[in-house]
Order: structure tokens, then sequence, then C-alpha cells
């Protein structure tokens, strides 16, 4: 019992020396690995930022000088060298990359000269212009904004006596015109000549032949504005 007990304790001392012999191993690596990482990063996360400075700016490799910050301002900014490159030449050959179709693609519409499609074109469906609501009396299209009258036409003034007032009102009720939805009136001439005299017309618009050939017979010409119906400082 007496040897069994010494064997067991030898065996266990040995276990425990092994143990610690092992401990102390792993932990000089690991101080000497640490060591050896601290020691290769510090210089490495410096070499690093100055290669990216380099490769952002790129002054000096490409023979030209760093701007000066303290004097840099909207005057003096430069495009960096190199930054700038010649235009793609297009259909010059496949081994440029560029050739036959010229990065158009092979067939299609989009692939042909000149545009694809006119402005405005939805690829067949109703287009934006076509879905909008329409205003009631108003044309469409490029003439959309186009100031549209009520014409008149000087052969028409002759129904009224000599020394009237004359708007559109008074031409209504003597029947020399009939209703109209616009809301202006302008004056024209006409192969009919004007025979009435000292006329004083009130109208938004005026055509010279139809100004000059009232104003010929002593009449006179009270141009209306569009928006009041108030006559207009001449």
């Amino acid at each position: 019992g007496l040897d069994l007990g010494f064997e067991l304790s030898a065996s266990f001392a040995a276990s425990m020396l092994l143990r610690l012999a092992v401990a102390a191993a792993l932990f000089v690596s690991a101080e000497g690995l640490l060591g050896s990482v601290a020691r290769a990063t510090a210089p490495a996360a410096a070499c690093s930022r100055a290669d990216l400075a380099m490769r952002v700016f790129d002054w000096k490799t490409r023979g030209s000088e760093a701007p000066a910050l303290e004097g840099l301002d909207l005057g003096s900014l430069s495009k960096s060298p190199g930054s700038a490159h010649r235009a793609a030449r297009k259909g010059r050959g496949i081994s440029a990359g560029q050739g036959a179709t010229c990065g158009f693609g092979t067939r299609g519409q989009k692939s042909r000269s000149g545009h694809s499609t006119r402005p405005g074109f939805e690829g067949g469906q109703i287009p934006l212009y076509r879905r909008l609501p329409k205003f009631v009396g108003r044309p469409t299209g490029p003439g959309h904004t186009k100031t549209e009258y009520e014409i008149i036409k000087v052969s028409a003034l002759n129904q009224l006596d000599d020394g009237a007032e004359v708007d559109y009102a008074a031409l209504l009720a003597a029947r020399a015109v009939s209703k109209s939805k616009r809301k202006l009136n302008k004056v024209v001439g006409a192969a009919d000549k004007l025979t009435v005299k000292n006329l004083k017309v009130r109208a938004h618009a005026f055509t010279s032949s139809a100004r000059a050939e009232i104003e010929a017979l002593g009449g006179s010409c009270i141009e209306l504005s569009p928006t009041t119906g108030e006559p207009v400082a001449a």
C-alpha cells in the first residue's frame, strides 16, 4: 500500500511539472508573437497611409508637384494629372473593343443612326400630353398658349350711326355680330370699307389697317385691357 501511494504521488508531481512547463512555453511564445505583431503593425500602418495618400493624389509619380494647401482656392484648382482620358475611337476595329457595332449592340431600334424615338414617345402607351385633360375651347399642341380673339370686321361698324360709341355689346344689339364664346375682341380690316364717321370703337386689339381706317374718318380706337376690361392708357 505504501509503494502504491508513493507511485501515485510521483506520477501526479510529474504531470503537474509537465503542465507548468507547457504553460510557460505557451506564455513565452504568445508574448513573442504579440511583440512581433505590434512591431510589424506600426510601420505597416504608416506605410499604408502614405501609400493611400500617394494613390489618391499621385502627384510626384506624374511629374507635377502637389499644390500648396494654404493657397488653394476655387481659382487655383486643377484636375489631377492623368485623370483626363481621350475620347474613345469607335468603329476602328474589333481589337479596340468598340469596333463593328461601336457599343450599340446588334440590330434593334436603339442601334440605328439618329434618334431612336421622338420627344414625348413613351413606347406606344398613351403619352403624358394625351393623358392630361384638355381645356374646352382651347387649342392643343404647340398653339395652346395662343391668344384667340373674336374677329370684328370694320364693315360691321357701318350698321351704327355717326359719332356712336361702339363695343361688342352695341354691335350685338344691332345684330351686326353674333354671340361668341371668346372674351377678347379684335377689330380687323375688310373688303367693304368703313363709311361711318366719328366712331369711338372699344376693343381689346386693333390691326394697323383697321385703326388707320377708323381714324381717317375722325374716329378713335380705345384699346381695352384683356384682364380688367378697362381702357389702357396710351
